[in-house]
């Protein structure tokens, strides 16, 4: 599918609105993208079309829709204990991975790109997620520029994304998930040039799809997700598909942080099956 951009109009264009500080969600028990690190297969940056030079990948937020201001000020000020009580260990432990969070403007305003992993996937089958995961050595030092790096070659062998169409103009602090030892590294960008996407490998990839922020911050959407484990978390009913996890908690956080989030009824629970 291809986005085509729009002109500016505002973040009332998103459906949001500002609301009271909830208490801080944690963003999830597990990874959203594939079952280890690389779990995209498919050209290495700089090898496919459309594929962003490396040297000047960098980060800026010049030219940017007026509406990602709140975002922007948001990855400014926001601190690492904001976003969840998992962070890094302090003795460097964990597999380095990236994922994209790219913000693009559709028919409906502003949105957010996602992708669904197969069903037939023995890790978490059917889990919407950000395109993302594990840093490649030619990513480069995962403490600079190797998690832009990661973040945009993983989604372009993902959902086939042109990454000179991205600009990348934030990175939020990293996070870390326990069990699976992941450091996650969110990479922010902004879809200047919408490309099309899609399942690039449907062994991999059930679809690759957008969800308008509005749809996000509608509180008919919203629901606390009751993990087989007892671990509660927020969660997302949009497009056909439950976001939760690591997804689902960075959405949330975003949200709130931006002023964009809405009052919504944390007390309506969505189990999740043993497979989560």
């Amino acid at each position: 599918m291809t986005r085509g951009a729009q002109d500016d109009s505002g973040a009332a264009r998103a459906g949001v609105a500002q609301a009271a500080a909830p208490p801080a969600q944690d963003c999830g028990p597990e990874p959203s993208w594939g079952s280890g690190p690389g779990a995209g297969h498919g050209a290495g940056p700089g090898t496919g079309p459309g594929s962003a030079d490396r040297r000047d990948l960098r980060l800026s937020t010049q030219g940017l829709p007026g509406w990602l201001d709140p975002v922007v000020e948001a990855v400014r000020t926001v601190r690492p204990t904001q976003l969840s009580r998992f962070l890094p260990p302090e003795d460097g432990r964990g597999r380095q991975s990236a994922v994209l969070i790219l913000f693009g403007e559709g028919p409906s305003g502003p949105e957010l790109l996602l992708m669904e992993r197969a069903g037939s996937l023995r890790s978490h089958p059917g889990q919407p997620s950000f395109p993302g995961g594990a840093l490649d050595p030619e990513d480069g030092d995962p403490h600079t520029t190797g998690p832009l790096h990661a973040a945009l070659r993983e989604a372009e062998e993902e959902t086939g994304l042109d990454p000179a169409g991205v600009q990348l103009f934030g990175v939020l602090p990293r996070l870390y998930i326990p069990v699976s030892e992941f450091v996650v590294t969110p990479v922010l960008g902004w879809w200047r040039e919408p490309s099309p996407v899609g399942a690039v490998d449907p062994a991999e990839t059930a679809r690759v799809f957008t969800v308008p922020v509005s749809d996000l911050t509608d509180p008919a959407n919203r629901a606390t997700a009751v993990h087989p484990s007892g671990h509660l978390g927020p969660a997302f009913t949009v497009n056909d598909a439950l976001v939760w996890g690591f997804t689902a908690g960075v959405i949330d956080r975003m949200l709130h942080f931006a002023g964009w989030e809405r009052p919504w009824d944390r007390s309506r629970q969505v189990p999740l099956d043993w497979r989560a």
